[in-house]
């Protein structure tokens, strides 16, 4: 259907685009589209508009700038293998789908290899794996896909976790610490006990399961008491099968690693780059400096350089560090303890940037305009040397004139520099106008002996904006460097938030009175214009909660969509390679395309390979987050389980059929209000206020509001709260029931409910 300009082809019809899309799942973008149809320029906005529509009617989805058929799986899928078929052939299900939006998630056949398979390819019943899928039929709405395991991630659970239980007479029972197996205990006899004791938490494998009776197992790790906030952070480490314990020969390749010298490098020894850091952070892997720059042409301009410890020199391709840190994918951190993705002897030692210390690093030169934007920029590998190692107050603290011992004598020559070429790049930043969202975060602070001790909002000071502004113009000089050179890389993306979503609070921002530009492209400053419409007002939370959930989770990907919430066409992460395992690649490609040698991205490291990788460590990244924010819910709930009867203040952070969910002031932890506990009136959800609403009263409980609510019931193994209401909500009107956004509560809301997988 291509055009000519003496013989125009028309404009492709409404079913001739929702057959191309169909029929290239994954890759019709609106430039595939427009090439395939013949459409020039002109034609573009038209088409534009066409694919705008037809996503407004639910006839397409946009994900990743590309159109699908709605309800399509991407290529590489994240999936849960759930059974066998009649022909014993294994079938899987994606992990994340929402059936609210496409109904029932679809099958997933598992092809037979026909060759042995590869470790970490034999998948079973219970394993989640990363698939690479294509459809194969589709029957009354539902399509069948088959999948090639690229990568089993997570096993079956054999091994369960819980508290033992002693028995009197010898032996005990062991009761599991996950919500999903409570009621299914182990029986352990005498002689498996390894000597556990009452209370204890152990890791125990299921040894025997038969027809009558609880099934039998074997303690196979002491991991000690739950009053030790160490054990509470384990439970998230097992339960998810969070990797910690480094093999022999990864750790002998780490000790064998010899400090860097000046061979192949330049020689930046002089140069004073400070690293500006977290005043308990253990590793140091990033170093700035700014200076004026003296070219003419940039008068009022800077210098800015970031320094990034060369990882790639020491964790080669291919090796044991290299394919453990790929399994690990990142760093997970917890109240008490760092679980890292390289041993200590290299993200503690050979790649901290130690003051006075010779250390090997990549760095980007970047030539900033008066205005902020940066101009130009080059990669250097070289041989540096800190000029001192900054927390982040004292760095604020010389900026603002109180100058330490340590910063007194670098002040004037190497911290007012940074501050002044940091005033200079915030005003690039402000006219990008990315996603501006107020979402405080909260720290754990522990006693000696692991308790908690109290929840603090950090302060967020120009320190940290400094440093955050300067790691994101290198991570973009990163990806513009490697886009020029045609080399492969991973991004960091962000897509646009979906029209369901935006829909929704378009939906919510009505009942306030307000309003969101309807057909234009979004942009985050669309967004932003909203955040300072409520700045102040008491729907502030409510409108700021609302806008963090319309919006897409960030993840890695070998195909550039841009990052939204930034605000940026390019984007990758470059500048912590000792935590984050993309950072590593992208490391890797750099020395590739500038042709430094040794530890390059190898020649086979494609886009197919490197997106397998991407989907691999973006799952890496969603299981840290979890287990993360399991340890600090179990740990909350373990100092408050003495504080029944207590009465605390809160806002409501979620809303759902069941029930209310709040989060305290006081600390951050989440409980939950069921819905049959919610005042004398029958409430009713209504999902496009984010409320509860009394039937005959019009009482309401929103998204946002602050309450008062009582401690009734603390669950520590399982990080669960509930509460009681003890405030009255907010006057309101009645309001009819409308269509699914509106639903009565039921009376099932006794138990805490599970939160919705995905």
């Amino acid at each position: 259907m291509a055009r000519s300009k003496q013989n125009p082809a028309p404009f492709p019809t409404r079913d001739q685009l929702l057959a191309f899309v169909k029929d290239h799942a994954g890759k019709a973008g609106t430039r595939e589209i427009a090439r395939a149809f013949g459409l020039k320029n002109a034609d573009r906005a038209q088409l534009k508009r066409v694919l705008r529509d037809l996503a407004d009617e639910g006839a397409v989805e946009t994900r990743r700038k590309k159109h699908h058929k709605p309800g399509s799986l991407p290529s590489v899928t994240l999936a849960d293998i759930v059974e066998r078929d009649r022909d014993g052939e294994l079938v899987a299900m994606p992990t994340d789908w929402d059936e609210e939006a496409h109904g029932e998630a679809p099958r997933i056949l598992i092809a037979t290899l026909r060759r042995a398979a590869k470790p970490g390819e034999a998948a079973g019943i219970g394993d989640r794996a990363l698939l690479r899928v294509e459809k194969l039929t589709e029957r009354d709405g539902r399509a069948t896909y088959t999948g090639r395991v690229i990568k089993v991630l997570d096993r079956a659970k054999k091994r369960m976790l819980g508290i033992f239980r002693a028995l009197p007479g010898g032996g005990g029972r062991l009761v599991p610490v996950d919500k999903k197996a409570l009621g299914r205990e182990l029986a352990i006899p005498p002689h498996a006990t390894m000597d556990a004791q009452d209370g204890e938490l152990v890791a125990a494998d299921v040894a025997k399961e038969g027809r009558f009776g609880l099934p039998t197992g074997r303690i196979k790790e002491r991991l000690g008491s739950l009053k030790s906030e160490r054990a509470v952070s384990l439970i998230a480490i097992h339960a998810h099968g969070i990797p910690h314990v480094f093999p022999r020969e990864v750790l002998a390749e780490a000790e064998a690693a010899k400090p860097a010298d000046l061979k192949g490098r330049e020689d930046w020894r002089a140069l004073p780059l400070v690293t500006i850091d977290p005043a308990d952070a253990k590793d140091h892997d990033d170093a700035v400096h700014a200076e004026p720059d003296t070219d003419p042409a940039n008068r009022g301009g800077y210098i800015v350089t970031v320094a990034i410890a060369d990882v790639a020199h020491y964790v080669r391709p291919g090796s044991a560090l290299d394919r453990e840190a790929l399994e690990r994918g990142n760093s997970v951190y917890f109240p008490d303890r760092v679980v890292p993705m390289l041993p200590e002897r290299i993200s503690n030692d050979l790649c901290s940037l130690k003051p006075s210390v010779d250390r090997a690093a990549i760095a980007v030169r970047m030539v900033i305009a008066p205005d902020g934007r940066k101009r130009s920029h080059t990669f250097h590998r070289i041989l540096m040397r800190s000029a001192a190692k900054l927390h982040y107050a004292q760095a604020q603290d010389a900026f603002d004139g109180n100058a330490d011992d340590t910063t007194g004598p670098i002040n004037k020559a190497v911290l007012d520099p940074l501050y002044a070429a940091y005033r200079a790049v915030r005003k690039a930043r402000d006219a990008r106008g990315p996603l501006d969202l107020d979402l405080p975060e909260r720290k754990i602070l522990l006693n000696p002996d692991g308790t908690l001790d109290r929840v603090i909002v950090p302060q967020r000071l120009d320190a940290h904006r400094l440093i955050e502004e300067f790691m994101i113009l290198a991570n973009v000089a990163a990806a513009e460097t490697l886009e020029r050179a045609g080399v492969p890389l991973i991004y960091r993306v962000h897509d646009e938030p979906s029209l369901e979503k935006v829909e929704a609070l378009r939906d919510l921002l009505r009942t306030l009175d307000m309003s969101f530009p309807k057909g234009a492209v979004l942009r985050p400053a669309m967004f932003n214009t909203v955040l300072q419409q409520v700045r102040g007002s008491d729907t502030e939370t409510l409108v700021n909660e609302v806008v963090l959930r319309s919006q897409a989770q960030a993840e890695y990907s070998a195909e550039n969509y841009g990052h939204f919430g930034l605000a940026l066409r390019r984007y990758a992460h470059f500048t912590s390679p000792i935590r984050r395992y993309a950072d590593l690649v992208v490391h890797r490609a750099l020395i590739r395309a500038l042709k430094w040698g040794d530890g390059a991205l190898p020649a086979d490291a494609d886009i197919k390979a490197l997106n397998e990788i991407s989907a691999r460590i973006s799952a890496s990244e969603r299981r840290a987050m979890a287990a993360e924010r399991e340890t600090t819910d179990r740990l909350i709930a373990h100092h408050l389980a003495d504080r029944i009867g207590a009465v605390f203040e809160g806002r409501i952070g979620g809303v759902t059929r069941a029930g209310l969910f709040v989060k305290l002031d006081e600390t951050g932890a989440d409980g939950f209000i069921p819905a049959r506990t919610i005042g004398d009136d029958y409430f009713q959800y209504h999902e496009d206020r984010h409320a509860m609403i009394g039937r005959s009263t019009g009482e309401t409980y929103r998204l946002g509001d602050q309450v008062t609510v009582k401690l009734v019931e603390a669950i520590p193994v399982a990080g669960a709260l509930r509460f009681e209401l003890m405030s009255a909500g907010r006057a309101g009107k009645r309001v009819a029931l409308r269509s699914t956004r509106a639903r009565p509560t039921g009376r099932r809301e006794d138990r805490l409910p599970r939160r919705r997988r995905g």
